[in-house]
């Protein structure tokens, strides 16, 4: 070259930077259009990876092409050295440059369009839904005060999968618990696969075997692809039918039939396990590609046996426990152990039964007894199968609910994550054994990736929104309580709970009482009647309670039971009318005393403070003092550190009413600063609470206010100005 300009001169004059970033930015913009609308017309997913490779492949051609040739007036030709004397005119170079400038431009103001629609429409598609129950709620809201947002959309990992229940096809509709047992199994070979994000079965629940619109519920879960499956059961055959869909294309990325007779069914859930395993790429440890050839049993009565009972099991956990159910499962594990004494999950899967029902109340039979065999089946099955998830979950719950051994507990779950590291059960188990243990911080973590695998669990969500209050972080748990009540509008728990949430946080009574929307007696009860207190309206909540059935939860206490007529007893003491709540203490005093036999070990520091509070109702002042002596010792001893604030705050709020501010205040200030009491009670309470009112101007409690003065509420209900 003599024009002295060199190679990037060279490469100016003959437009080949233009051409570059006008295809870079072209290609780009062409992309996008066929991810957008090939799915829209059927195109499978690879003709969109053929158009990237043709783009790729394309540029080095487009580049070359633009040092060889040029664009001029006459045509394309090849393009002249700088030097010769059949080189364009300079006037030619810009105007030819002007149009491949004004091509980058409107390709470059095409792409920034398709940008800011894909920005606006993934912000509309990730706005989460509000149930009519919510928007009331947010609706009764003062404007002062504004409802968090919902908690944000999930991610979707590329390996993530949910697995819908399956279409029982069989004639027979008594089949439905082996239709059910099948998708169980392939799902629970699916989550021993660490590579994958595996949906849990309370979140796909309540889909329909084969829904129409994949993608919202791809979103909705947070996996980018769902197996749907069917089952056909005829006499001795099954057919098994399965496929993996994409729910961003709704294209089918494999299926497959599997026909077997029932006596060679055993293991056909980890053929589909495999399989799905390597349509997605997931990576398999030599231990997890084992556990997939693993089966439970082949005994066939004994398989059919546990079947039946998990689908019992499954029923009761998706009716929150119930003890009925529970019941009728643990006796099929039993027999189907009998047909098969080694037969580790019916074991692991039979203690965690045992301990369900222990912690719902025993259903009758002896707790004692149910929890010592719950413990003694976590055992065996893990005598039988020591790397068995399933036996280590099992003795985590049996420790948690049973024996209430949170380190034991937390040991256990995490020896079941390590061999499930996505377990949602584990991780769930493990977060609330970490809130015991008062590792709150950690307990968010776990309990938030249970969260991710379990995003339809309304139950979860709540878990999640009490440990916020435990951590008196207010808004984050509202967010959480909005999230648990937009997934289950009957959730009652969680809208009991979220009232004390803005209770706790602002001492706005106005706003808690606008949230307690809804007509059952239990909220109506354990929610409104404590608002009511709270502004020293009485008689207003003694109308309230006296419409309620005969046992509704203790206004004061959420986390306790007690009957209707010590409730109203409690009433009418802060009505000033001693006299009316003497026969009604003495109607439930017996029945406290007997609850001490039954109770376990922790909740008689509970059952101690209701006597201690009875006994002071009938003027028995130093009974009252001994009861309250053997709770607090209780709570002194106690490694639950959720349980102990607790009862230290109901123990001083007795001995505030014995006036005895001298062990009333420093018991109130120790259980104030114990982090975990968020959840249960908040400084603002110091003055809404009229349980207070008779050491309230003792310098002592004088002191506590001002230290606490920032939590002061805007409205407070003074003594002298009560309304009854």
């Amino acid at each position: 070259m003599t024009d002295g300009r060199g190679l990037l001169g060279e490469l100016k004059r003959r437009h080949v930077w233009r051409v570059a970033i006008a295809y870079v930015v072209a290609g780009w913009l062409l992309v996008q259009v066929a991810t957008q609308v090939f799915p829209f017309f059927g195109i499978p997913g690879w003709a969109v990876r053929l158009v990237v490779i043709l783009i790729v492949i394309g540029f080095p051609v487009a580049v070359i092409g633009a040092w060889v040739y040029e664009v001029t007036p006459e045509g394309i030709r090849r393009t002249a050295s700088a030097d010769s004397r059949e080189a364009r005119a300079e006037h030619e170079h810009r105007q030819i440059g002007r149009k491949l400038n004004a091509i980058i431009v409107t390709v470059v103001v095409l792409a920034v369009v398709l940008l800011g629609w894909r920005f606006y429409a993934a912000r509309r598609e990730t706005a989460p839904p509000q149930t009519a129950n919510v928007a009331a709620t947010a609706s009764a809201t003062p404007v002062a005060t504004k409802v968090p947002a919902p908690v944000g959309v999930l991610p979707v990992p590329a390996k993530s999968i949910a697995v819908l229940p399956f279409e029982n096809l069989s004639n027979d509709k008594d089949n439905d618990y082996f239709v059910a047992g099948m998708q169980d199994l392939i799902l629970t070979k699916l989550a021993d696969i660490g590579d994958l994000k595996v949906i849990a079965r309370t979140s796909t629940a309540k889909y329909a075997s084969h829904p129409g619109d994949l993608k919202s519920i791809g979103r909705q879960l947070g996996v980018a692809t769902i197996l749907e499956g069917s089952v056909q059961k005829q006499g001795k055959q099954v057919l098994i039918n399965v496929q993996l869909i994409d729910t961003g294309t709704q294209s089918h990325l494999w299926a497959q039939d599997y026909t077997r007779s029932l006596d060679n069914v055993f293991g056909v859930e980890g053929e589909v396990a495999g399989e799905i395993a390597i349509a997605l790429d997931a990576k398999l440890s030599s231990a997890e590609t084992a556990n997939l050839a693993t089966v439970p049993t082949r005994n066939e009565a004994a398989y059919d046996l546990f079947l039946r009972a998990e689908y019992q099991m499954n029923q009761a956990e998706l009716g929150g426990g119930n003890p009925l159910i529970l019941a009728t499962a643990i006796p099929l594990y039993r027999q189907a152990i009998e047909k098969d004494p080694n037969f580790a999950l019916a074991y692991a899967r039979l203690s965690y039964a045992e301990s369900y029902l222990t912690y719902e109340g025993a259903g009758g039979q002896d707790a004692a007894q149910l929890n010592a065999r719950a413990h003694a089946d976590a055992e065996q099955a893990l005598k039988l199968a020591p790397d068995l998830a399933a036996a280590q979950l099992a003795l985590g719950y049996n420790e948690y609910w049973g024996h209430r051994d949170f380190e034991g507990a937390f040991k256990a779950f995490a020896a079941a994550l390590a061999l499930r590291p996505n377990d949602s059960g584990a991780l769930e188990g493990q977060g609330l054994a970490q809130r015991r243990l008062a590792r709150f911080d950690t307990a968010i973590a776990s309990l938030e990736r249970a969260f991710m695998q379990n995003p339809r669990n309304s139950v979860l969500a709540a878990d999640i929104a009490s440990t916020y209050m435990m951590m008196e972080r207010y808004p984050d748990a509202e967010r959480w309580f909005v999230r648990a009540m937009t997934l289950e509008p009957n959730n009652i728990t969680a809208k009991e709970q979220y009232v004390r949430s803005i209770l706790f946080g602002t001492g706005d009574i106005a706003r808690a009482w606008a949230a307690a929307t809804g007509d059952g007696n239990r909220l109506k009860v354990g929610t409104r009647v404590p608002l009511l207190i709270y502004q020293r309206r009485y008689r207003k909540a003694l109308d309230l309670l006296s419409s309620a059935p005969v046992n509704v939860p203790d206004p004061f206490l959420a986390y306790v039971v007690v009957g209707k007529p010590q409730t109203m007893a409690r009433l009418f003491r802060l009505l000033g009318e001693p006299e009316r709540a003497r026969p009604l203490y003495e109607q439930v005093l017996p029945i406290l005393r007997t609850q001490l036999k039954v109770q376990q070990y922790l909740d008689m520091g509970v059952v101690w403070d209701r006597i201690a509070e009875a006994e002071l109702g009938l003027g028995h002042t130093a009974a009252a003092m001994d009861a309250l002596a053997k709770s607090q010792a209780i709570a002194s001893r106690s490694n639950d550190h959720l349980a102990a604030p607790r009862l230290m705050q109901v123990n001083a709020a007795q001995y505030a009413q014995a006036g005895r501010p001298d062990l009333a205040v420093p018991l109130l200030a120790k259980a104030l600063a114990t982090r975990g009491i968020g959840g249960d009670y908040s400084p603002v309470m110091l003055w809404l609470d009229p349980y207070w009112d008779p050491i309230r101007k003792d310098a002592r409690f004088q002191a506590l206010l001002r230290q606490y003065d920032k939590y002061k509420p805007a409205v407070v209900y003074d003594v002298p100005s009560v309304v009854h």
